[in-house]
């Protein structure tokens, strides 16, 4: 190798230092600009999307599948609440359901944390519901400042077809 290439090769290595140092200090200052948010997902028994059930048996008990997502750049404790209503109950991403509260889960995440769980939800028909029910799941964070908990305006339904049985 001659001295011309040796100086060929030092220029090179230290202009690709030069600029790696930039672009890391660069990464390193710049401030944290991801978008806070919250996800919740109702997924089938098997924990997959789709295939999910039709029809259930008035009384009975269905096994479904919940996802909680946490980016909102810090842990969060979250709870699902689970409720049966029809179109008039539904929620709203600034109201949560008038529907009565049946059942809860509760999970803590870390930030980009998610976790999916098996659940078994009652299925059953009140005295003014048709044959078609919304089984509404519904998301809500623990305000750690004002000691409450919050409806995240996130929300997931299944209608479902509930018979009368045999």
């Amino acid at each position: 190798m001659s001295l011309l290439q040796d100086d060929e090769v030092f220029a090179v290595i230290l202009a690709v230092s030069i600029v790696a140092s930039v672009l890391g200090t660069v990464l390193i200052l710049r401030p944290f600009s991801s978008e806070k948010f919250s996800a919740i997902g109702l997924l089938d028994e098997n924990c997959k999307i789709g295939n999910y059930p039709e029809i259930a048996v008035n009384g009975t008990e269905i096994k479904l599948c919940l996802f909680v997502y946490n980016h909102l750049g810090e842990p969060a404790y979250y709870k699902v609440v689970y409720r049966i209503g029809n179109n008039d109950t539904l929620p709203s991403n600034l109201t949560s359901s008038p529907a009565q509260e049946i059942k809860e889960w509760r999970v803590i995440l870390n930030n980009d944390e998610n976790t999916t769980f098996p659940i078994s939800v009652p299925v059953f028909l009140n005295a003014n519901e048709t044959d078609k029910v919304a089984l509404i799941f519904e998301l809500w964070a623990y305000n750690m400042t004002s000691g409450n908990w919050e409806y995240t305006g996130l929300w997931t339904d299944l209608y479902i077809n509930v018979t009368k049985g045999g």
